[in-house]
């Protein structure tokens, strides 16, 4: 349920992408100094997009440098750092080994278990450090393993756990933006939820699992609906986003808000048209 929060590279000026991926690569490098490999197998984009809003929107202290990582050993990479890179970094490690631990609830997945036992020492330092976070999230995650066991069909419901989640992550600071942060977060989660059981619900009619999307893709105005959901979680998220007064890198954040989250989507769109001949353009 990770990776949909994307740039959109081909609409990036050159400077913009170099930027952004120097931001990227230096939360990779975080995970790597706070946990090692195994840390920067956790790496999301959507850790990346939390630092720069953050960043954005505190503007903190930066600190810029080099590094080679195994992926590229021989050319070095810009990186960019500053204090809210540690949190994201902790946040991502969190989130990995909670939503670890829930595939292995639900599924008996051995690798996942295997994982999440390999992440549990850190994970328990960051549970100590962020005691109200790591509680919300597992908080979170269990309602929504419950509504999923009680094969519940209300998306508000089971979207707006993962909304819960996400809002609390966004949230660094008890100040004044906090609200229009968790309200981005919540909006986001929604969508990304929803975006993640689209793009799995072939995959779980055919094997049976949990989808909340499964009842209302039986009707013949599904394409609509689900774009028209998703659409208005995103204008929520963009209105949100305009009232915080971010300059630095806000190019970069529009560009994922209004673009580069709907790659994945066009992608799955894509795919449902190739299995059942209909037309894949999102609605107008």
């Amino acid at each position: 349920m990770f990776g949909y929060v994307l740039v959109d590279k081909p609409e990036l000026k050159i400077r913009e992408f170099d930027v952004y991926k120097s931001w990227y690569c230096g939360l990779c490098r975080t995970l790597k100094d706070r946990s090692g490999a195994l840390g920067q197998l956790t790496l999301t984009y959507d850790m990346t997009f939390l630092v720069l809003i953050l960043h954005g929107l505190y503007e903190p202290d930066m600190q810029c440098g080099e590094c080679r990582c195994i992926a590229h050993p021989m050319q070095k990479h810009a990186t960019r750092v500053d204090r809210f890179t540690e949190y994201a970094a902790d946040m991502n490690l969190l989130l990995m080994y909670y939503k670890c631990m829930d595939d292995w609830n639900d599924n008996k997945k051995f690798s996942r278990l295997a994982f999440a036992k390999s992440l549990s020492g850190k994970c328990r330092k960051i549970e100590m450090r962020y005691p109200e976070k790591a509680a919300a999230i597992a908080a979170s995650l269990a309602e929504l393993s419950r509504l999923e066991v009680e094969n519940c069909s209300d998306l508000d419901r089971v979207s707006g756990c993962f909304g819960r989640l996400m809002g609390e992550i966004m949230v660094c600071e008890k100040d004044l933006w906090e609200k229009e942060l968790r309200d981005l977060g919540f909006y986001l989660g929604k969508y990304i939820y929803l975006l993640d059981a689209y793009e799995d619900l072939e995959k779980d009619r055919q094997s049976g699992n949990y989808n909340p999307l499964i009842a209302m893709s039986e009707t013949e105005e599904f394409e609509e609906q689900i774009f028209a959901i998703l659409e208005m979680m995103m204008a929520e998220c963009a209105v949100r986003f305009e009232r915080l007064p971010i300059l630095e890198n806000a190019e970069i954040l529009r560009n994922i808000l209004y673009s580069g989250v709907w790659s994945r989507y066009d992608i799955a769109k894509e795919k449902r048209k190739e299995a059942s001949g209909n037309d894949g353009q999102r609605p107008v």
